[in-house]
């Protein structure tokens, strides 16, 4: 039988492996911030903004779906001097994060596998703060500390049914190209989206179709980074493997273009001519269109009793309630006179 310390360490092992998941959050109820350090918050809330520092990440679609990049322009923000602290651009809007404009996004293709799903592209990523030439870096939940690169950074996912936290995830994002694992909570979660080999890019880590151009498929799971049978290539061994062939894919679905319909320049945003000004009680650029109004074409009296500049006219439940109330008045009328015989 296991001594009482063997217990303990087993306990231990345990617990350090689950700590990571020891919290689990939606949009709905993530706190400000999740782990010390974070620079940016959880609690995002839907406005527009394109100085937002939301560090909630989703992929839901190929029309929705982030990038982690960084808050601020300039030469120094290259993703290997920023990784702890990058915030989310999105497409779609809605999710309190920056908007990606419109053009940013030249090729993106959606691919849905059992275990995960993942996007890969180009575009002109400089649009994100990303500087010109940037070779890029990778983001994932975890960090040298555990806290996450970015610290606190949150990726949520309704690809797998209703929307959830996905704890195992991992983005590279360079000046012209990016791609983007999320995978299934589950046992294969961990080496589907393997973290460690974050100097070996996009093409090695996420095999798959990096040409311009969009479309969705369905795929293969296909194998985990690094792996290659009874043998795990460690970053930094004498010879670096070849990646994995891109798994097999099938019923695509092309679409001519992606985007939210927002104009951007810098962090100022335009709403476009097609989107219809919210009325009043609805946030000005917000992109919603009103609602119709719910009248019926018979007209109804207002509550004060009068309907200003229009004729009161009875709807067919209120005439339906006028017949049934004088019909119990003569009824009522006619039994007070039998009792008064």
């Amino acid at each position: 039988m296991p001594s009482t310390s063997g217990f303990v360490l087993l306990a231990s092992l345990f617990l350090a492996t689950t700590a990571q998941y020891s919290a689990t959050y939606l949009p709905s109820n993530a706190p400000p911030t999740t782990e010390e350090g974070q620079v940016g918050t959880n609690q995002c809330g839907t406005a527009l903004n394109q100085t937002s520092m939301c560090q909630n990440a989703y992929i839901n679609s190929l029309t929705d779906f982030c990038i982690w990049a960084p808050p601020n322009p300039g030469p120094d923000s290259v993703i290997g001097n920023t990784e702890r602290i990058e915030v989310a651009w999105c497409l779609k809007n809605g999710t309190g994060a920056r908007l990606i404009p419109d053009g940013a996004i030249t090729g993106a293709h959606f691919v849905q596998t059992p275990d995960y799903v993942q996007v890969t592209g180009t575009g002109d990523l400089t649009l994100l703060n990303i500087p010109a030439g940037d070779a890029g870096g990778e983001l994932d939940p975890h960090g040298a500390d555990g806290n996450g690169n970015p610290i606190g950074g949150l990726v949520f996912s309704t690809a797998f049914g209703p929307i959830q936290q996905i704890f195992e995830w991992t983005n590279f994002v360079a000046a012209n190209q990016f791609c983007f694992r999320a995978c299934k909570p589950g046992p294969n979660a961990a080496a589907l989206c393997e973290h460690i080999y974050d100097i070996m890019g996009c093409a090695w880590n996420m095999p798959g179709n990096y040409d311009t151009g969009f479309d969705t498929c369905k795929g293969d799971s296909g194998e985990p980074m690094g792996v290659y049978g009874a043998s795990t290539f460690h970053q930094g061994d004498a010879v670096t493997p070849p990646a994995h062939p891109a798994p097999s894919s099938s019923s695509c679905v092309t679409t001519s273009t992606i985007g939210n319909g927002f104009h951007i320049s810098g962090t100022s945003i335009s709403t476009p001519a097609a989107v219809v000004t919210p009325t009043s009680g609805a946030a000005s650029g917000s992109g919603a269109t009103p609602k119709p109004s719910a009248t019926s074409s018979t007209s109804h009296a207002s509550a004060s009793g009068t309907s200003s500049g229009a004729s009161r006219t009875l709807s067919t439940d209120n005439w339906e309630r006028a017949v049934i109330t004088v019909g119990s008045a003569v009824i009522l009328s006619i039994i007070g006179g039998l009792l008064v015989l």
